[in-house]
């Protein structure tokens, strides 16, 4: 009993000489995203929303509009958003006299008080139901940029898409990723804005997707980030330890393929169903929060791909929120962290974050650099264990009351 007390209390010794110390692991905990749907009819009001955020020291968020309601709710906050033009008005912005004067309606009145980061054209325009709309991509970026410098508002908002991984040809292994032929030259007039722009390539990534195809070929622990065998690129020789990290390599080389080599890749979309039909392999809640929990620690690890190891890999995880309006399979409704009521649907260790605090020091899991580089190996691995530590610390103090 004696021993356990003391290795506690070398615990929190060393976590707090830890936080007091020059290392700042606070200051610098890798950005982690979340996307905040509203395809529903029971969600709770965004100035609710604005508060689960802030209670669990989550400070990116995206969304899918330009809701004024959001917006507003989320002045004066740091928060910081991602708002994203709908598809089915894309058409309207070709005219550069309509993007400046969307931008006049709905980006101006909220960029001094609400942190508006991004816009993003669209979603997913090249698997959208109408073809046509990945003619407007370009034409459209460079007008909302255009408007944005000339309303002088725009220095830190960057315009970019998020695509699905479907722009692929290509993606296994990752060293072949190449864009499909049929959008090859739309994506090179893209890549080339996001160049002279300095905005980042976002990809939508699903290893759930992978795995419900093929549960009997893919091995479950890959792609939930668990320990495994990986994979090994038989060109590059990079090893990968999960099929995330392979697929936005994967996007990183077809970039690179074009011609384009200081694009950074973010994703835009990750995360895993706690719930699915009897034809959804792979979907439960055991294996939503293993995935989004070992996500996470990665977030925390400032952990970067195999392919570039230095720079952190910024993800949003999908979604915030269960929306219970959602078409399709029974999947689709059940991506939340969170239900309706702001119940968790399962715990990654949000709520270990979120309320402990050590000697003043307010615990984040994000932190508003753009582009940082990761942490020496050292402190990666030393940070994850601290995460570890964290999140068993209720556990601990559990039991040490049952033997109390």
């Amino acid at each position: 009993m004696a021993t356990f007390i003391r290795r506690i209390g070398m615990s929190y010794i060393f976590l707090t000489f830890f936080l007091s110390s020059g290392i700042g692991f606070f200051g610098r905990v890798a950005s982690f995203g979340i996307n905040y749907g509203q395809v529903a009819n029971n969600l709770p009001q965004p100035e609710k929303v604005l508060e689960l955020l802030s209670n669990f020291k989550i400070k990116k968020t995206r969304i899918y509009d330009t809701n004024p309601q959001i917006l507003n709710a989320f002045a004066n906050s740091n928060i910081e958003v991602i708002v994203t033009i709908e598809n089915e008005i894309l058409s309207q912005l070709n005219d550069p006299q309509q993007a400046l004067q969307w931008v006049n309606d709905h980006i101006k009145p909220y960029i001094a008080d609400t942190k508006i980061t991004g816009i993003q054209v669209g979603n997913e325009i090249y698997t959208d139901g109408d073809t046509t709309l990945i003619q407007y991509l370009v034409p459209v970026a460079v007008n909302i940029h255009n408007a944005l410098a000339q309303l002088a508002i725009g220095s830190n908002i960057e315009v970019s898409t998020p695509c699905s991984l479907s722009v692929l040809e290509q993606s296994y292994p990752p060293s072949a990723g190449s864009f499909k032929s049929d959008i090859s030259g739309i994506m090179h007039q893209f890549l080339d804005f996001l160049s002279r722009t300095k905005a980042p390539f976002w990809i939508n990534a699903y290893p759930y997707f992978a795995y419900k195809d093929d549960p009997n070929g893919i091995s479950l622990d890959y792609v939930l980030f668990n320990p495994s065998e990986g994979m090994v690129d038989p060109n590059t020789k990079l090893h990968y330890d999960n099929m995330l990290y392979a697929q936005v390599d994967a996007v990183i080389f077809a970039i690179a393929k074009m011609g384009f080599n200081d694009i950074e890749v973010r994703v835009s979309e990750t995360g895993w169903p706690s719930k699915g039909d009897s034809n959804e392999a792979g979907a439960s809640l055991q294996n939503a929060a293993t995935y989004n929990k070992n996500l996470l620690r990665r977030q925390v690890a400032n952990e970067g791909t195999p392919l570039r190891p230095r720079m952190r890999l910024e993800a949003y995880l999908f979604a915030l929120f269960n929306e219970d309006m959602k078409p399709g399979p029974t999947s689709e409704r059940n991506y939340g962290l969170f239900e309706p009521d702001e119940s968790m649907t399962y715990n990654v260790g949000l709520s270990a974050i979120a309320t402990i605090s050590i000697s003043s020091t307010s615990i984040s899991l994000t932190s508003s650099a753009t582009n940082t580089k990761a942490a020496p190996m050292g402190y990666q691995s030393l940070f994850y264990w601290i995460f570890v530590y964290l999140l068993m610390t209720s556990t601990v103090c559990g039991s040490l009351r049952r033997i109390l």
